[in-house]
């Protein structure tokens, strides 16, 4: 069957499945794996914050697929500086990047006079409308359901992505909630021309940099084996529950500032776990999703089965 949305011709790509940003994670096997297999991998720029590291990386990419990919920009960081980082992604002349928190006005400002594809991560209709009319190429819709950094009105995927598709004009991709064929095609449904999956790309081989204590978590975890923490600082995101985790929380219910939470809830916090398995002294992000991981396949062999498993939805619709 073929699988021909505008976001397929927007991105190259033979299926519209896209690989999240997935800091600390986001590398060049795992995009790799991703765009060979038909969908579109990304590289996690922000977490490298090496100029040359990302230019390596994007060589590294190049040396394992010939397919397109993407680089991936959290500009929300602490409003971390990106422009020498994005630089280096159009010297490299990277094709696709995608902007995920903060605002992505500047980021744009930076590419004019460039052929790059926009992608946002949105998790609002306002943001969405906001993404067109800036010069976004589409939008990455992200429900509650999903790992990492949400929005803040708690809506879910079901619900948001019809808003959005029936607010913008440019092609939607759904995000939250979705780690397999059959959230694919509830995509469809709702109106959306793709998807984008994070927490089920790190339960996999390609994604060499997480920790075997961290998959073994998404493995053993169920629907509601995950939190929202950093509410009280205006950022949800999303967690695997844990010691660590209801330390934060804790923490929050105390109504502790950010100087009290930020070593708590910070990249090294984070890499402690799904780096280096250290479950006692950190914490990995997961969207509820997690409950629906019973394996590690490789990547070609979970986009094989996820488009297969659609396949047969089709079939039954047809």
């Amino acid at each position: 069957m073929k699988w021909k949305t505008r976001v397929t011709d927007l991105l190259g790509i033979d299926y519209p499945i896209i690989q999240g940003g997935l800091a600390y994670l986001a590398y060049a096997e795992l995009a790799a794996a991703v765009s060979e297999a038909g969908g579109l991998g990304q590289i996690t720029a922000m977490s490298l914050g090496d100029p040359e590291a990302l230019r390596a990386e994007i060589k590294k990419v190049r040396e394992l697929t010939t397919k397109p990919f993407g680089v991936n920009f959290a500009i929300g960081q602490h409003g971390r500086p990106y422009e020498h980082l994005l630089d280096v992604a159009i010297e490299e002349n990277v094709k696709v990047v995608s902007v995920t928190g903060g605002n992505p006005a500047p980021f744009f400002d930076y590419l004019k006079g460039t052929d790059m594809t926009k992608l946002v991560l949105v998790a609002a209709k306002r943001q969405a409308v906001k993404a067109e009319s800036l010069g976004a190429d589409a939008v990455m819709v992200v429900g509650q359901e999903g790992g990492g950094h949400l929005g803040r009105d708690d809506i879910g995927t079901i619900v948001l992505v019809p808003q959005v598709v029936d607010a913008v004009n440019i092609p939607v991709i759904a995000s939250g909630g979705i780690a397999d064929g059959r959230g694919w095609m509830a995509a469809h449904a709702l109106g959306a021309e793709g998807i984008e999956m994070g927490t089920r790309f790190i339960a996999t081989q390609e994604c060499v940099h997480a920790s075997m204590e961290y998959k073994t978590a998404l493995l053993n975890s169920q629907e509601t084996g995950t939190v929202v923490i950093k509410r009280s600082l205006g950022t949800p995101a999303r967690a695997l529950s844990g010691s660590w985790t209801e330390k934060i929380l804790g923490m929050e219910a105390e109504n502790a500032n950010y100087d009290r939470l930020k070593s708590y809830i910070s990249g090294e916090a984070n890499r402690r776990y799904i780096h280096d398995g250290d479950a006692q002294s950190g914490f990995g992000w997961a969207g509820q999703v997690a409950g629906m991981i019973d394996d590690i396949p490789s990547v070609a062999d979970l986009i094989a089965r996820m488009v297969e498993q659609a396949e047969d939805i089709r079939r039954k619709w047809a």
